[in-house]
Parts: C-alpha cells; sequence; structure tokens
C-alpha cells in the first residue's frame, strides 16, 4: 500500500466533517452478543467501533459520539463501544493481527489486501446479508466486482478514487490558456506544459516523481493509463516493458530535454512535488483528488487556483480505496448489526461522513469529488448535491474529473507492488536526469530485476 491509503482516508473523511474512518469491531468479550433482552424486548448485541477521533479533536469527537448515539437510538438492543485507534489501518499490524484472529468483526481492507484476505479466508461471505446496506444496488457494479469472488461477496465498498490530472488554473490562465477545457490527450497535455514553463520564474510545465517508491508509482499510474500492465496475468514476470511502458518514459524524457518544461529538480518523495504544487509552480500533475486537499490543507494552496480533469486518453485508472470486511467469528447478530453501523455511518446521504452540513459547520473543507464508490447512481447524484449544497471549494473546478471517472474501468495495484516501484524508480529518476538515457535499456534492466523479485516471491 502507498504512504496515501492512510492519509488518503483521513483527507476523504476529514472532508465531509470526521477525522478517521471507523471500523465496526468486536473483539474481546464482546465477541458474543448478550442473552438477555432489553426493556423493549430487543435482543442484545454488542460491537466495538475503532477509530474515534482523537481528543485533541474534540468537535470531530463530538459528531462521532453524537453519531453513536444516534445509531444506538435508530436500533435498541445494540450497544456500541467506541476506542481510540490511531491509525485505523496499520500496516505494520494488520497482517498479524489478522493471521492472529484478533481482528475486528467489521474491519477495514485497503484494496491492495482485497485478494489475499478473501482469498486466506479471513474474511466473511456477507452475500445474504447486502440487504443491511440500503443503498446497495446504487454502489458501482465494477467497485463491488472488486469485493466480489465467484459470486460471492465480501466487502462493503467504502471508499474508492481514480487518478486525474490536476492542474493549476491559475497557471493556464497566465500562460493563454483556457482552464475550462483542460487536456485530454497526452499531445494537448506536452503543448500545455510547454507554454506553462515559458512563464519562467522557476515555474514548470508538468511535475513528476523519480524516487522513494513515488516514481515507479506514477510510471504504474502512467502505464494502466496507456492500457499496460505491471505482471502478468499469473502475476510472476513483468509485463511493463511494453510499447506502453516505453511510452511512458519517452513521454517524460521529451519534455525534460525536448520541451524543458518538467524543470530540472528531480522529486524524490511525494512532499517535495506537493510543496511545488500548493506555491504554485506546477502547472499539471497526475494524482487523485486528495491532491487538491492536501494542496490546500497543508501546503498553503489557494484554493480557487486548481482544478482536476480525467485521466487523459484513460484505458483504465490505477484505483484505489478500501472496504468493509466482517470477520468469519462474527455472530449473525454481529454482522447485522455491523453493516447496519456500516449504513448508517458511511453509506447514506446527509448523515455520518456525508454530512456535509456538519463538515462545513466544523470548519472543514468540503467539495471536492473524493469518494465515487455510487458514481452517477440516484444516491451518487444526491450525495453530489449535498456536497456542492455545503461546499467550501469551487467545485465546478472538479466537474471534468467526475465526468471522466465514471466511464473509467478501475484498475488494482500490481502484486508486491512496492518492490516494483522501487525497481521502477531508476527508469523514472534516469530519463528525468540524464538527457542519454536509454529508455529501452532501462526497461530491460528493471524487468530483469523484476522477474527475480516476483521469482522469489513464489
Amino acid at each position: 500500500m502507498k504512504r496515501s491509503d492512510y492519509r488518503r482516508t483521513v483527507g476523504l473523511l476529514l472532508a465531509a466533517g470526521l477525522s478517521m474512518s471507523a471500523v465496526a469491531c468486536g473483539s474481546g468479550d464482546d465477541t458474543k452478543p448478550q442473552a438477555q433482552g432489553s426493556a423493549s424486548g430487543a435482543a442484545q448485541v454488542s460491537i466495538t467501533v475503532a477509530c474515534q477521533p482523537a481528543k485533541s479533536a474534540p468537535k470531530e469527537r463530538q459528531a462521532w459520539d453524537d453519531d453513536v448515539a444516534a445509531f444506538q437510538k435508530a436500533h435498541p438492543g445494540v450497544t456500541v463501544k467506541s476506542t481510540d485507534q490511531q491509525p485505523c489501518f496499520d500496516p505494520k499490524t494488520f497482517g498479524p493481527k489478522l493471521a492472529g484472529g484478533q481482528m475486528e468483526t467489521v474491519f477495514v481492507v485497503p484494496v491492495t489486501n482485497y485478494a489475499d484476505v478473501i482469498g486466506k479466508g479471513q474474511a466473511l461471505d456477507i452475500t445474504s446479508y447486502t440487504g443491511e446496506i440500503k443503498n446497495w444496488n446504487d454502489l458501482r457494479q465494477d467497485v463491488r466486482d472488486l469485493v466480489t469472488k465467484d459470486g460471492k461477496v465480501y466487502g462493503v465498498p467504502n471508499v474508492h478514487y481514480s487518478v486525474g490530472l490536476v492542474y493549476n488554473r491559475a497557471l493556464f490562465t497566465k500562460a493563454g490558456l483556457d482552464p475550462n477545457t483542460p487536456p485530454k490527450t497526452w499531445a494537448e497535455v506536452r503543448e500545455a506544459a510547454k507554454k506553462i514553463a515559458a512563464l519562467g520564474g522557476g515555474v514548470i510545465g508538468y511535475g513528476e516523481y523519480s524516487g522513494g517508491n513515488t516514481g515507479g508509482w506514477h510510471f504504474n499510474q502512467a502505464l494502466y493509463g496507456r492500457g499496460g500492465d505491471m505482471v502478468s496475468a499469473d502475476g510472476k514476470t513483468a509485463a511493463f516493458n511494453s510499447p506502453e511502458g516505453k511510452a511512458v518514459l519517452q513521454f517524460l524524457k521529451d519534455l525534460r530535454w525536448v520541451d524543458k518544461s518538467t524543470g530540472a529538480k528531480l522529486f524524490n518523495a511525494w512532499e517535495p512535488l506537493m510543496q511545488a504544487m500548493g506555491s504554485g509552480k506546477v502547472g499539471m500533475m497526475l494524482g487523485a483528488p486528495d491532491v487538491v486537499t492536501d494542496v490546500v490543507n497543508k501546503f498553503k494552496g489557494a484554493a480557487t487556483d486548481y482544478g482536476i480533469t480525467g485521466f487523459p486518453e484513460a484505458k483504465a485508472s490505477l484505483s484505489g480505496g478500501e472496504a468493509f470486511f466482517v470477520n468469519p467469528k462474527a455472530t449473525p447478530e454481529q454482522v447485522k448489526a455491523g453493516l447496519a453501523w456500516v449504513d448508517f455511518r458511511f453509506n447514506t446521504v446527509d448523515k455520518g461522513r456525508f454530512d456535509f452540513a456538519r463538515g462545513k459547520s466544523l470548519g472543514n473543507p468540503v467539495g471536492v469529488p473524493d469518494n465515487d464508490v455510487y458514481g452517477a447512481s440516484a444516491t451518487g447524484k444526491a450525495l453530489q448535491e449535498s456536497r456542492k449544497a455545503s461546499a467550501t471549494l469551487p467545485v465546478e473546478n472538479y466537474q471534468p474529473y467526475v465526468d471522466a471517472s465514471a466511464t473509467i474501468p478501475p484498475k488494482m495495484e500490481p502484486p508486491h507492488a512496492q518492490e516494483l516501484y522501487a525497481i521502477l524508480d531508476v527508469a523514472m529518476s534516469a530519463v528525468l536526469s540524464r538527457e542519454d538515457a536509454n529508455v529501452d535499456q532501462l526497461l530491460a534492466d528493471a524487468e530483469t530485476k523484476a522477474n527475480a523479485m516476483l521469482a522469489s516471491k513464489g
């Protein structure tokens, strides 16, 4: 999983007025429902909900507590116990926790881990429980397909995003470009980058990563967009030494050495390029919508300066996100209670994370289309209207992305993604730092290393 998966989850939910992704869970004494009935005659069941916002975020914590109270009132007999657990998803502890049978009743899994969790039998088949999610049929089918295996459903998609082209509308205007008609092809991207770079003053037309695994990560984004693959269908050999892979590197090499539109500085990690974008020095870069949120919130960019459009000539898009999975040890009562909580807080218009009015009142940024699990369905349209009504950011700047992303097939990261990204950092760095870099040789060398790594993984 990339650095952004946990950070992205935080950013997405802050935009809706929350602080962390929530996980309904039932460990320890809460794994068994209480037998006695309540005063109202309802059967008792207890679930534990992780990721309560920290005390240092009192407004978000209060919003969480209010949601718990509202949920319990609407579901007599269900007790929700909140626990502080930051971060909600920790890649260092996730595997051991799952393997050791200590996972919560309902837990978050990033898209990169879906296949592994399902394949190992560590998630419950919830096909017969999907009715607990009232808007289940409005969830995008291609996103539901990601949590489905052999016709059985194992998760509830919670977050989904695809890559687009983030651009600086102010620089477009200064360069004589129309910010309302952003590039749709790579040729148009190249021409726009040249005009923006010609502004001078340290401005670059197109920003790209070259190290810290971010170079290989963006190589993967561009490769998928052009219709290529990182690995073979069986995951055993590299597949990126292809016409599509060569096109990715050659495009960057031409921007760097022919057009002089990328600048000479190498961005070897996530933060430096984001800082440059936030300071108004980068015309375009690949990225998901949370780039705008981070540029504005963390790197002090002007909100009105940034727009997002669809990935140029996209055949597919590297997609990220997460889903709620259910522990196979959960009782039927806990399954229903846990999924009811997921539905209440994560899948209902104007409630929980989709309470955009509350988010606005808390001072959080609202408006970025950072979660398209519902696409253009009735629920999706209702969410768009609700987000727009409470927006604190210019939603019209993001409409090209919304329109385009709904039609682009999602594609998950390859197996052993981080190892592959580290290998391809070398090629990305080379074409951006050496004018004599040989694209064919770089890909051949990377292919050899990748094949050896994949073979060692079995």
